[in-house]
């Protein structure tokens, strides 16, 4: 397999799953990226701003634009951290707790559809590969 045929694979495999969730986030009245932010912090269950905001490869500027939003729709909460005045710690309310876990049973449908085409050592290969791939991004 060339790099461009495999290039080709992962744009069309991203443009598959990002279509797909789109169409999930449509239901639940929230952009992707207000979803993405209820989905980090649903398993991460408490993180600081700026964390949270490498987590998804945004400015904190732009993620105060998408806390304020969500905290205003009650799905989250900045609480002060512990051990630190400057900062705050996000987390979800439980009205985001409950988007929260409506989402993952969407991943785990899409996984469980994915996972059924491909045979036991297929999948296991595929775990690998992905484990391999997501830590050098």
């Amino acid at each position: 397999m060339t790099v461009e045929i495999l290039a080709q694979q992962i744009i069309e495999f991203y443009e598959k799953l990002s279509s797909w969730e789109h169409a999930v986030v449509k239901d639940s009245e929230l952009t992707p990226g207000q979803m993405h932010a209820i989905e980090i912090i649903g398993h991460e269950k408490s993180l600081r701003m700026k964390e949270l905001a490498e987590k998804l490869g945004v400015t904190t500027g732009t993620l105060t634009v998408t806390v304020d939003k969500l905290e205003r729709r009650g799905l989250l909460e900045r609480r002060p951290h512990e051990s630190d005045r400057r900062s705050y710690r996000v987390v979800l309310t439980e009205a985001g707790g409950k988007h929260f876990a409506s989402h993952q049973e969407y991943h785990l449908q899409l996984t469980g559809e994915i996972a059924a085409v491909l045979s036991s050592e297929e999948l296991e290969v595929f775990g690998r590969v992905l484990e391999k791939v997501v830590k050098q991004l």
